[in-house]
């Protein structure tokens, strides 16, 4: 890896597919981490990428990952691994996916982080990027386990902003609203596709994986010493979580 290296965990599909291909053009040798080997496999011959095999929710798996790139020069962590599992209200909560939702989206996000910052730190032009969500930043019905589990990632980037402070790592939070993948609402709704389908129902243009994957790109590209904190991006046609226009 005579190249920059970028590692981009969940990466084997939808948002961070389309950042490990964003930041492939961009000249960074991507290390793509995922638990879906063939998906991954394909993507890293596409982009001359490395593929490894990684659930953030597993210390040894994050310590392979860490191990893979011990002697290269680590400059981007992109913490995108993450999801949503389930709709329900608090009073039907169901605490084995809220305690899944937390484990990939925060503790997975500390999780490669710590595995990584010294890699970043002794690069002396480090990047952390948060994949998070504007269900970190607000709350809505139904959404209580995911809104939790993002707004603890939140608060866990705000929090390593303030602690890495004075050293040369930049840490950057994109915050999407309404983005229509091939998996995630399919995934929130247990594989139900009318259900799934619903959240987008009469919205002409949703955001897409590419169009966060730009963003990513974009924050990346800046000058070290510009640290982009915080982009929120929605559709045109989401003014909030609550007030989306939809064509009839």
């Amino acid at each position: 890896m005579n190249r920059p290296v970028a590692i981009v965990t969940g990466a084997s599909s939808g948002i961070g597919a389309a950042t490990a291909r964003a930041l492939a053009a961009d000249g960074f040798h991507v290390v793509l981490a995922a638990r879906r080997v063939d998906r991954l496999t394909s993507l890293a011959a596409e982009l001359d990428g490395t593929p490894v095999e990684c659930d953030v929710t597993s210390d040894d798996d994050v310590a392979r990952l860490a191990e893979t790139v011990a002697a290269e020069d680590v400059r981007v962590v992109v913490n995108n691994a993450g999801g949503a599992f389930g709709s329900e209200y608090v009073e039907n909560a169901d605490l084995c996916a809220w305690k899944a939702m937390f484990e990939v989206n925060a503790l997975g996000a500390v999780r490669v982080t710590k595995a990584l910052l010294p890699k970043l730190e002794a690069s002396g032009a480090g990047t952390v990027v948060f994949v998070s969500s504007t269900a970190g930043l607000i709350v809505y019905e139904g959404g209580g386990g995911y809104a939790a589990a993002k707004h603890a990632e939140t608060a866990i980037a705000e929090t390593l902003r303030l602690e890495l402070c004075g050293r040369p790592v930049r840490v950057i939070e994109i915050d999407p609203g309404m983005v229509k993948t091939d998996e995630f609402a399919l995934v929130r709704f247990g594989g139900n596709e009318a259900a799934a389908a619903k959240v987008y129902e009469g919205v002409a243009e949703p955001l897409t994986a590419e169009d966060v994957a730009e963003t990513i790109r974009w924050t990346l590209s800046r000058p070290q010493h510009v640290n982009i904190d915080r982009i929120v991006m929605r559709p045109l046609a989401q003014a909030a979580q609550h007030k989306v226009h939809r064509v009839t």
